[in-house]
Order: C-alpha cells, then structure tokens, then sequence
C-alpha cells in the first residue's frame, strides 16, 4: 500500500520552527520586562532629581576606609576608588578564608577517621557543633565576645614588638619597594617551585616510582627562598625596611595593623566552613576502597604516606564538587561582614556609596555582578581542578 502524502504541517522542520518562534516570544516578552522595570526606575530617579548612569564614579568620595590595599585618601579619592578598596578587602578576607577553612577542614575530616579515640571525638565535637550554630551568631561571638576579653588599648599585650588589644593587632610592617621586591618575587618563586616539585612527584606515583619527600622540600622552598633573599639584601647594604610598632598614650602606633572586625570575619568564615568541608572529606576518604589501603600496608607505606599518596588523590574526585560549593559560600558569606563593620565591598559600596550617592540602581548592579563574576570565575577554576582529579581512578 502506498504511503499517502504527508499531512499539512507535520514536516521534519515543523517542530524546530515552532521552538524558534517561541523561544524567540519569551525572548522578546523577557526584553520587553526589563525595558519596562528600567523605563520604571530611570522615571522614578529622575522625578528625584537623581541621574541615572556611572558618572557618579568619578566623583570625590569623601569619606575614609578604615583597611585599604591600595591608595586612598578621603579627600582626593573617587567613588570608582572607593569601590576598588572594598573589592580588594573582600578577595582578601575571601581568599585566605578558603586557605585557612580548607586547612583545618581537611585537618579536621582526617582526624574524624582517626584510630585515635580522643582525636576523633574532639574532631565529632568540633564538626557538629559548628556547622549547627548560625554563621551570624559566630561572627558575633568572634567579634564581640573574644574582642572584649582583650586588654585595652592603653595598655596592649605586648610579644616582643607585636602588640594585640581591643583595636586588633599590631605587628613590624616590612616596607617592599626598591630592591626589598626580590623578597616577594623570591616568595612567589618558592610556591611555583613547590607545585612543579608536587606535580613530578604525582607523576612518579603515577609510575609506580618512589616520590620521595614533598611537604618538607616545598615548606623549605616556599620560607626558605624569601629567607635567604631577606639576608642576602642585608649583606649588599640594601636591607628591607621594617616599621615597628611602638606603644603610645592612646595605643600602639606604626607598624602594619590587623583590624579586630577582619580577624573576627576571617575566623568565623572559616571555623564555621570547615565544619562542612570536614564532612565532605571525611565522605571522600571513605568512598576509597579498603583494599587501597591494605594494599598500601602492605607495600610498607606509613599511614601519612598512604593518605597522602594513595587515599586522598583517589577521594579528591568525591572532594572537589562540593568543596566548591563551600568555597562559592565563603565568598557570598564574606558579605556578613557589614554587620561587625569591616570595609567589605557591601559596606563601603552598598552602604557608605549608596547612601552618599543614591544611585541605587547602578551600586546594585554593580554589586551584584561582581559576586556572580566572582562565583563563575571560582567555579571555573573547580571544576577544571575536578577535571584533573577525575582520571585518576580510570
């Protein structure tokens, strides 16, 4: 029998046709809200006699940054400044969060595994108490109630010629400019040393060859290269400035100054995350197989080796997809730090900028497109270290 003619609009093209056009609706419907919200705020601003648009960037600020990375003077500094200041203060609290939350969580989830029965309860307590007590609590607990135990201003504890009171603490400021840059250059040398040396030793337990020792060449590369680069300044006559702190009548004065609210911000961000990243590796290790680990006893490898050569390389795969979402939540939490009053980004542009300014709009977009860059920009970074995990239990 033979097939009668296809029936109108049932061709192979029909349905692709119909998804574009309504694809293309939504997109249109989609453009047409935004014109619309936009149309909205810019009528609004303007019955306030506000001016929509960036050009409040380039206007003085006139307000001071108690923590500044860069430059900056209340007097001659733009708002762009300004928000330069509270972006860099936030990569920094963010990044040594990470740092500091992946070291004792990695610390912590390993010591959950533990034979030992008080390093393993410690490590439970620690775990369940933290991670079930609310972040906002924390902070308030870093910064209020452990700042209050320390002694006053007038009167600082004093190690050698480090000073710690309620203002924070207070530490020798070495002064890098000139020649002293060799001290940083040399530092940042030492870490890239470090990773090429861990990267040849992967591959030689990849080979089933003997890596030899790495944590303890890396630390001595990594200190021990700026070390050598500090004396070797001081025997040419070109020493690296240091400022020291001396005491004053109204506290320590000089010197390089860590606020009290970016200590508390630093700790509860990353006492409070580790929690987490505890649970995910102790998930991680024990996706290992048993197997691996007698295997690796029985090759002769201490306990540290087999973890550190055979056990974590194999659970990083299981580690790494949620470690990220921990890391995207330091970063997003770090915003928590207008409540205790460190120059974030969201206190000195959300806050201080917003209110002088009142271009709510643009500090709002701004804002919020640079946490979601911030974010993808991470997660990127994540998830092409997932990709280097993954192959290694091919």
């Amino acid at each position: 029998m033979r097939a009668g003619p296809p029936e109108s609009g049932s061709g192979p093209g029909t349905g692709s046709t119909r998804a574009l056009v309504l694809q293309a609706l939504v997109a249109l419907a989609l453009a047409a809200l935004a014109y619309a919200a936009f149309a909205n705020a810019s009528d609004k601003l303007a019955r306030q006699g506000i001016t929509a648009g960036f050009g409040f960037l380039s206007r003085a600020a006139g307000f001071d940054i108690s923590q500044r990375l860069i430059p900056y003077a209340a007097a001659t500094s733009t708002y762009l400044d300004a928000f330069l200041v509270g972006l860099l203060n936030t990569l920094l609290v963010s990044g040594l969060a990470i740092g500091l939350a992946t070291l004792i969580g990695f610390a912590v989830g390993i010591a959950r595994l533990s034979p030992n029965w008080l390093a393993r309860t410690l490590a439970a307590t620690y775990v369940e108490t933290l991670r079930n007590l609310p972040l906002l609590l924390q902070l308030l607990v870093w910064y209020v109630a452990v700042r209050v135990a320390l002694p006053e201003a007038r009167d600082p504890a004093a190690w050698g010629r480090a000073y710690l009171s309620q203002r924070g603490l207070v530490l020798p400021r070495p002064e890098f400019h000139g020649a002293a840059w060799l001290v940083p250059v040399a530092f940042v040398a030492g870490i890239v040393w470090a990773c090429i040396r861990a990267r040849r030793a992967k591959r030689r337990v990849e080979t089933g060859a003997e890596p030899g020792p790495v944590v303890g060449p890396a630390l001595a590369l990594v200190l021990g290269l700026p070390a050598l680069a500090w004396i070797g300044l001081a025997l040419a006559g070109h020493p690296v400035p240091v400022a020291w702190p001396s005491p004053g009548p109204f506290g320590p004065e000089g010197g390089l100054g860590v606020l009290p609210e970016f200590a508390a911000l630093l700790l509860g961000l990353s006492t409070y995350t580790a929690a987490f990243i505890a649970e995910i590796v102790r998930a991680g290790l024990n996706s290992v197989a048993r197997g691996q680990g007698e295997a690796a006893a029985a090759l002769g490898l201490s306990r540290a080796k087999t973890l550190r050569l055979v056990t974590i390389p194999q659970a990083m795969r299981v580690i790494v997809p949620p470690l990220t979402s921990q890391y995207l939540n330091i970063t997003k939490n770090s915003s928590l730090a207008v409540l205790i009053g460190y120059p974030d980004l969201v206190h000195v542009f959300m806050g201080t900028v917003l209110n002088q300014t009142n271009q709510a709009v643009e500090v709002v977009a701004i804002t919020m497109a640079v946490y979601l860059t911030l974010s993808l920009g991470l997660a990127a970074l994540m998830n092409a270290s997932n990709r280097r995990a993954a192959p290694m239990t091919r």
